[in-house]
């Protein structure tokens, strides 16, 4: 399959195009803001650049995919307005474009705790919040992958995946584990067309995917 990484430069995004691009399984595909940024991307594992701006116009950026995953963010020192631009605008303008195009389905990275949306963070939480609506209104098949706090630690492959986890706030997960849920759901039906928060487990993600 064709797969769009959109915030392929990113920290999650990055892992994607290694993981996806090493797997040789899939053609994945870079979006990237900045064209100089292509052929390190290009080494990372993509197949290709895709130059297009979330802030800017997207509408071919999902051309000739099937599946798109939505990894970009617009990173922690930025203000509200640039979250909703990025975060959830863009996302939206995406998810159009994504449908425009015939694409299968789209997988986005948001959080957990963005159904209650409160303190610091409520600008960001509602910018996720309102594109994951966005994105289960729009008739494409998805997934809401809401991971609990992101660390660089190694990836264990072992993690808890629910609709609603108990206490999340204490525990965290690793990146690369994040991302190895978002490939696994490209696959796995049963991830199709659901909303789950994720945190480090005792489960493969196999089989958390399939119990989902």
């Amino acid at each position: 399959m064709n797969i769009l990484v959109a915030g392929a430069n990113g920290h999650t995004g990055r892992l994607l195009v290694e993981k996806l691009g090493k797997s040789n399984e899939h053609d994945v595909f870079a979006m990237i803001r900045k064209p100089e940024q292509a052929d390190e991307l290009k080494n990372l594992g993509a197949k290709d650049a895709v130059i297009s701006d979330l802030e800017g116009d997207v509408s071919d950026a999902p051309k000739g995919m099937d599946v798109v995953i939505f990894a970009a963010g617009s990173g922690s020192k930025t203000g509200p307005e640039k979250t909703v631009s990025v975060d959830e605008e863009g996302n939206n303008k995406l998810v159009d474009a994504s449908k425009a195009h015939g694409v299968k389905h789209y997988i986005i990275l948001s959080a957990i705790g963005v159904e209650n949306p409160g303190g610091k963070i409520k600008h960001y939480a509602e910018a996720k919040k309102n594109a994951d609506e966005h994105l289960k209104a729009s008739g494409l098949a998805y997934t809401v992958v809401r991971p609990g706090g992101l660390t660089f630690d190694k990836g264990t492959g072992k993690v808890e995946a629910k609709e609603k986890l108990e206490d999340p706030g204490s525990r965290d997960i690793p990146r690369e584990d994040v991302a190895d849920v978002m490939i696994a759901s490209i696959t796995e039906e049963n991830a199709k067309n659901k909303t789950f928060e994720l945190l480090s487990g005792n489960d493969t993600i196999e089989d958390a995917l399939k119990a989902l």
